[in-house]
């Protein structure tokens, strides 16, 4: 079947090169400048999504990644579906093995700052801006490219590059990432929409970051 996420290589290297600029200036300015890290970070990522969805407007234009007026209803729809399955899913497969007596939930756990402004920003960042701006690139862009030789490499390659993008987890072992970068994967594959990864992205995250309110320390 003819692949309907079709980037080309000019579009590749012009995005990562553009993104590779902005992680640079974040790791110099906010230190240089004194900005707080978390509205450096959402800067950054604002910046990432318009300089990608530029780059994809002047070259394969926004169809090439999903992403179309007509498509806007229906990615929305069935964003909401998969976010609502994935949850029950999850729901499930923790409580199984939470009856087994396993507790999965530090696999999921995110340190949540104690500020009201902090977690305000934490879940406009992490919740929102940051899965818009890696669903645009490692979807959008990588998958994109990586799916002219075939889904499984498209999955596979997304997937590897999307896991040391976050560093961390319970024990060190990215189980979360590697499960996510394949479902925001497949449900992109299937769906053909880009809409469909980001609300997923950003259902998912915003789940976890509630969860982890539970854990933080009282008064």
């Amino acid at each position: 079947m003819e692949p309907t996420h079709k980037i080309g290589f000019k579009t590749l290297i012009l995005s990562t090169g553009s993104v590779a600029c902005v992680e640079i200036l974040l790791l110099i300015l906010p230190k240089a400048c004194g900005i707080e890290a978390m509205i450096a970070l959402g800067s950054a990522r604002i910046v990432d999504i318009s300089l990608i969805v530029l780059v994809i407007c002047l070259s394969e234009g926004l169809s090439a990644i999903g992403v179309s007026s007509t498509g806007l209803t229906r990615g929305i729809k069935r964003g909401i579906l998969w976010s609502a399955a994935v949850g029950c899913g999850a729901f499930l497969g923790f409580g199984i093995f939470y009856v087994l007596g396993i507790n999965l939930l530090p696999l999921i756990h995110t340190q949540v700052p104690s500020g009201g402004l902090g977690i305000l920003l934490l879940f406009c960042v992490g919740g929102l801006v940051g899965p818009i701006a890696e669903e645009l690139f490692f979807r959008g862009i990588v998958y994109g490219f990586l799916r002219q030789w075939g889904a499984l490499a498209a999955v596979m390659g997304s997937t590897l590059l999307f896991v040391p993008a976050h560093p961390g987890g319970y024990n060190q072992i990215p189980a979360m990432q590697a499960i996510g970068g394949v479902l925001f994967s497949l449900s992109y594959e299937i769906e053909k929409n880009l809409l469909v990864p980001i609300l997923i992205h950003v259902l998912g995250n915003i789940s976890i970051f509630v969860l982890s309110l539970g854990t933080l320390p009282g008064p």
